[in-house]
This record gives C-alpha cells, sequence and structure tokens, in this order.
C-alpha cells in the first residue's frame, strides 16, 4: 500500500487496540494506492471516502463512501481511496485502520460496539467540541468587556470633568435670581 499526502498519518495511543490504526486530522487528505485487496476500518470518527473505478453495486456507482466508527470498505487492489474527515466542524482527529487481504476474513461489529460505544464516542466529541465553542465564547465575551471599559472610561472621564468643571462654576458665579 503506498500513501500519498504529507504529513504522514501519525500512530495514536487511542488507536492502539487497532492494529495499525492510523490518525487523520481534521482539513487534511490522504490517498492510499493498495496493491492487494483489503478492508478499511474507521475506530473513531467519520470519513468521506472516494474510491475511484470500476464501480458496482446499486448505490454508489460514484465511488463515494461516508463511514462511521465501526464501519467497514472492502476495496479492491488497485483502487485509489481518498479520505478526509466527514465533520468539519469537529476538530477531533479520525482514526483508521488498513487490512491487507483481509476480505476473506469476517468483518463483525457487535451490537455493544454500535449501540454503546460509539455514541459514547459522539457524545464524547460533541461535548468536546462545545467546551471548545463555550471556551471560545467566554473569551470573546471577556474581551468585548474589556474594550466596552477601555471605551467608556475616557467617555466618563471627560463627562466628570465637565460636570466638575459647570458646578464649580456655578458656585462661583451669583444666582441673579435669588
Amino acid at each position: 500500500m503506498a500513501l500519498n499526502n504529507h504529513p504522514e498519518p501519525r500512530q495514536s495511543k487511542a488507536c492502539a487496540a487497532v492494529a495499525g490504526g492510523r490518525q487523520l486530522m481534521p482539513g487534511q487528505a490522504i490517498s492510499l494506492w493498495p496493491r492487494e485487496a483489503g478492508v478499511l476500518r474507521i475506530a473513531s470518527g467519520q470519513v468521506w471516502v472516494t474510491v475511484n473505478g470500476p464501480h458496482t453495486g446499486h448505490g454508489n456507482e460514484s465511488g463515494d463512501h461516508f463511514l462511521k466508527a465501526g464501519q467497514v470498505l472492502v476495496v479492491g487492489g488497485g483502487q485509489q481511496l481518498v479520505l478526509e474527515p466527514w465533520d468539519a466542524a469537529c476538530a477531533l482527529p479520525v482514526y483508521f485502520d488498513w487490512t491487507l487481504g483481509a476480505i476473506n476474513r469476517p468483518v463483525s461489529v457487535t451490537h455493544w460496539q454500535v449501540a454503546v460505544v460509539q455514541p459514547a464516542q459522539d457524545l464524547g466529541q460533541a461535548l468536546y467540541a462545545a467546551g471548545r465553542a463555550l471556551g471560545q465564547l467566554l473569551v470573546g465575551l471577556a474581551r468585548y468587556g474589556e474594550r466596552m471599559v477601555a471605551v467608556r472610561q475616557p467617555a466618563q472621564r471627560a463627562a466628570a470633568a465637565e460636570m466638575n468643571a459647570t458646578s464649580s462654576k456655578d458656585r462661583a458665579e451669583p444666582n441673579p435670581l435669588f
């Protein structure tokens, strides 16, 4: 299998349970040219995979596949794959595994992985993204507040100085009505 695109996907501790796991960061894409048939397995995250032809089957004549964690794609030898993270709003990397010649081996995803593990991972990613958004909101509000204080202070000082000057002037001049 040849990999093309820089930087090279990195091995990950989070993907250690998946043999040969690789990491793909948001905003990156990677091309794979396997010489032999194999299986692409998504361990974490979501990817958009485009496979060059020949395309067979009813729904994917275009070669585009959208895969989530726990899903697999069987690919023939000599086909090119282009992978990129699918959820652009998520700042977390995608972890995947490529297994050569694994077409004859049964690929099974347990009910536990689909019903519990994947929703828990999705929730973790969503909470991470929500935490980042909240942090950015708080920083933005703090900066806005600092700016408003900085703008108001000179205006308040000028108004206070004018008020002091006016009240001093009023005390110095007698009122002609009394």
